[in-house]
């Protein structure tokens, strides 16, 4: 699902729109509104974090003025801020976590595609990814997360949809989820006691 709606892979029916826009149509007028993350985060390895993001940011349009700070906000705001110039095969699983985040955030994006965002961060940097996100949200990103760790989805989501087989079997608000049933069934050998 997360690579149809980036068009990296195509639908073999039904048809995909991305903030309004048929996918992969419309992929060069979407995507720069668009941040993701999906698997793992690639990364230039024989060069440093702040050394990818600039490359990065390089192949968007324009904006060359400010590409330092951008890069530096960037690297702050998920925990690498002052990252020194060692290469990216040197980081630990959780660094290039980290990197892959910064890289989705580089362009300010308006709509946030993350796949399994918190993989090989230990608790601190989990919490801190959560809080990032939340934060993100509030000032009016739209955050899609993929994930299997229900703990994640619980912190993080507003509305969930649930998979099964490559369908969408329920998608509802998380409140309505969890609000109780109004019905309770109470099996017991005994029903006197």
């Amino acid at each position: 699902l997360v690579r149809m709606l980036l068009g990296l892979v195509h639908a073999t029916s039904g048809d995909v729109e991305l903030l309004g826009e048929p996918m992969p149509w419309h992929a060069a007028r979407v995507l720069p509104r668009v941040g993701a993350l999906v698997e793992g985060p690639a990364a230039w390895t024989h060069l440093s974090g702040p050394a990818n993001l600039r490359l990065l940011d390089a192949a968007g349009p324009g904006r060359r003025r400010g590409r330092r700070r951008r890069v530096d906000e960037v690297l702050d705001r998920v925990g690498l801020g002052g990252i020194d110039g060692r290469p990216v095969r040197a980081y630990s699983l959780g660094m290039r976590q980290r990197l892959g985040i910064a890289a989705a955030l580089l362009r300010e994006p308006e709509l946030l595609v993350l796949d399994e965002p918190t993989n090989g961060l230990d608790p601190r940097g989990i919490g801190e990814i959560r809080e990032l996100l939340t934060e993100l949200n509030d000032r009016g990103t739209t955050v899609v997360l993929s994930s299997h760790l229900l703990g994640e989805v619980d912190a993080l989501c507003h509305r969930v949809a649930v998979m099964n087989a490559g369908r969408i079997v329920l998608e509802q608000d998380l409140a309505a989820l969890r609000a109780p049933t109004g019905r309770v069934l109470l099996r017991t050998p005994d029903p006197d006691a």
